[in-house]
């Protein structure tokens, strides 16, 4: 399940980072700047990884079996700016300490 675990940080981590500069990028293309570069630029990226994070999300919630309401936040935390940090650190957090529980239980 480790696996399971890196896998869904990492894709958390780039796909939080991609959406703060999407943010960014929309708040300059619509702005009073017109710059529409950096929301042309990220969109594409960020939304095919975020396409990518939702199946190492969903394989990392069928693993630990958690109810479904914890995907649901998993899946919020990709599309709210800012929030994917905080819930990649409980998330992480919770599988770990499962992980642990399940390996103390087999042994």
């Amino acid at each position: 399940m480790e696996g399971a675990v890196t896998r869904y940080r990492i894709l958390a981590l780039v796909v939080g980072t991609l959406l703060v500069l999407l943010t960014i990028g929309m708040v300059l293309k619509y702005g009073p700047t017109d710059m529409p570069e950096l929301a042309g630029i990220t969109a594409p990226i960020h939304g095919f990884l975020y396409m990518v994070y939702l199946a190492a999300a969903y394989d990392l919630w069928r693993r630990t079996g958690w109810p479904l309401s914890k995907m649901v936040l998993i899946v919020l935390g990709g599309i709210v700016p800012l929030m994917t940090f905080f819930v990649e650190r409980r998330i992480v957090q919770d599988a770990r300490a499962l992980g642990g529980a399940n390996a103390e239980a087999s042994a």
